[in-house]
């Protein structure tokens, strides 16, 4: 049974709404606070790309540090604050993901190579890790010791949950949004791959999407467009005006303000995921 649509009553929300009873809710706070603030079992798949830390704190500027308008717009403001991922409260994220996401349900959990090796056995406490995935972005971008074009995405679940598709590959080539307007943005694609993977003909306007981290608003933009409703959340002012920007495009039928184009080549990458998505 898909999960009941989540109430935010009281907190900073923006619905937006479409036709067919597809509902898209974007919460102004931070995950974990807004992981608590969902019923139990309320949710039907997570998926989401933290904004994790902890290279930041290992790594000297120049050598390898995350650097970039993410940190700051110029103005002395941060685009948005990067996520406490100390393995205690990396822990209490993850207990409230397998909470509200109740039995027999997965997430996508996104993760760079350092975040990884440091996360992953925390990952492995409250979840069955079922594979590890491979985002190929095509072209090399910077890196420390060796350039990066890869990022790594953990399919874990809460118990029974399986695929809906047979032909989903553990390397997904999809170009990175190449100068984005939002930092860290991610294609829209990528997340619907997950959608697809796990939802897919499934999806109803009663099945919900969460990413806790929304940033800009891809992973709402995807579930959308695959047919589900939506509910995420970000503590920066930046990161809803974004999505909200990109959702009433996408409901109006009008390009897509972030990303104009698609990003992947058929050529490079069967798209699986456009069966399954609503014009």
């Amino acid at each position: 049974m898909p999960a009941a649509a989540p109430k935010l009553d009281g907190r900073e929300t923006t619905t937006i709404s479409f036709d067919d009873g597809r509902t898209a809710q974007l919460v102004r706070s931070d995950a974990i606070a807004l992981l608590q603030s969902l019923p139990d079992a309320s949710v039907d798949l997570l998926v989401t790309d933290p904004a994790y830390n902890g290279m930041n704190q290992h790594l000297q500027l120049g050598k390898g540090r995350i650097v970039g308008k993410y940190k700051s717009r110029g103005d002395g403001e941060r685009w948005f604050d990067e996520f406490d991922d100390s393995p205690g409260n990396y822990a209490l994220f993850c207990s409230e993901v397998a909470r509200v996401l109740g039995p027999d349900r997965a997430a996508f959990l996104m993760f760079d190579a350092y975040s990884m090796l440091t996360l992953g056995p925390v990952v492995r406490e409250h979840f069955q890790v079922k594979n590890v995935l491979t985002w190929d972005k095509v072209a090399m971008g910077m890196g420390h010791h060796f350039r990066r074009q890869s990022e790594f995405m953990l399919y874990v679940t809460t118990g029974k949950a399986k695929l809906v598709r047979r032909d989903v590959p553990d390397v997904w080539r999809i170009r990175r949004v190449h100068r984005g307007m939002y930092p860290t943005q991610k294609p829209i694609e990528l997340f619907e791959a997950m959608v697809a993977a796990s939802i897919g003909e499934r999806a109803s306007s009663d099945v919900v999407v969460c990413d806790p981290f929304l940033g800009s608003g891809s992973a709402a933009v995807a579930a959308l467009r695959q047919g589900c409703s939506f509910v995420g959340g970000d503590v920066a002012e930046a990161s809803i005006a974004a999505a909200s920007s990109r959702l009433d495009a996408l409901r109006s039928c009008a390009v897509d303000p972030l990303q104009p184009k698609e990003l992947v080549d058929p050529a490079l990458q069967k798209p699986f995921w456009l069966g399954t998505r609503v014009d």
